[in-house]
């Protein structure tokens, strides 16, 4: 059994449903719970269980969608696979006309990036 916890969203994860219960029982003791039953999401991530696979999957799509409209990119062109190992870049390539490099800027790219690297790295389940 795994408890997951960021402020406060909490997330019980086990095969063992006693277990689970005794747990939130006992949390309950001494903390002001509040029991939403099964999960549907977390943090904004859809939550999808495969239980004869025993697998549990994190959807970011609504939470990437919501990152997009609120950094005001939601008509961005995407893409469905990454570049290729093979491509370089270099300064030269950069855009040289003004217009195009100032409404690079406009957006808080570090709060952009910020959040796009919490979807990579801090949504990984084991």
């Amino acid at each position: 059994m795994t408890l997951y916890l960021y402020v406060d969203d909490m997330l019980i994860v086990g095969a063992n449903m006693t277990e689970i219960d005794r747990l939130k029982k006992q949390l309950s003791e001494n903390f002001e719970i509040k029991d939403l039953s099964l999960a549907k999401q977390i943090l904004g991530m859809r939550i999808s269980k495969d239980r004869i696979e025993g697998i549990m999957n994190l959807s970011k799509e609504k939470y990437i969608k919501k990152l997009l409209h609120r950094f005001n990119v939601g008509n961005a062109k995407t893409k469905n696979t990454p570049l290729g190992t093979h491509l370089t870049f270099s300064k030269r390539q950069s855009s040289q006309i003004e217009e195009k490099e100032s409404h690079m800027f406009k957006g808080p790219y570090a709060s952009i990036v910020g959040s796009l690297m919490y979807t990579m790295v801090c949504t990984k389940l084991t």
